[in-house]
């Protein structure tokens, strides 16, 4: 039976847990996820999670958080004033911003903390600093 290999084009069904097993993700209600290995395109606990399976098998990879979204890093922590914010809004914490920087892409951040006179927000990815569990099934190898 073959296996999957390096930049082998593969489909797989996966479901994504935290470490309490709450569930952030899951391919299970719509197509499998396809993707080209060693494009840079999953994390690394995930790609290395998929080279040698074989089609059809099913498993369970335990992925650290170095080799997922990497630790939450302190310094995409900001401290906004709310005068700084548009008039309407009613900051939340978890609530989704988006922002350009210098170069004008946008940048994604959440609301990480509301203080009297301003807001942090966090610019990790929401999977930052989390070890993560994904049950994998390979349903194809292109």
């Amino acid at each position: 039976m073959s296996q999957v290999k390096e930049n082998d084009t593969v489909r797989v069904h996966y479901t994504g847990k935290l470490s309490n097993g709450q569930v952030f993700d899951s391919s299970l209600e719509r197509e499998p996820l396809e993707v080209t290995l060693g494009q840079g395109m999953l994390i690394p606990g995930f790609e290395k999670g998929i080279i040698d399976m074989e089609l059809n098998e099913k498993k369970t990879i335990n992925i650290p958080c170095a080799e997922a979204y990497g630790d939450v890093q302190e310094d995409l922590m900001y401290e906004v004033k709310k005068e700084q914010l548009p008039q309407d809004m009613a900051p939340e914490v978890g609530m989704g911003l988006a922002s350009k920087d210098e170069q004008g892409r946008e940048v994604q951040f959440r609301v990480a903390e509301v203080k009297e006179d301003s807001i942090i927000v966090d610019a990790n990815h929401p999977l930052a600093g989390h070890d993560l569990t994904f049950d994998l099934e390979l349903v194809e190898i292109k």
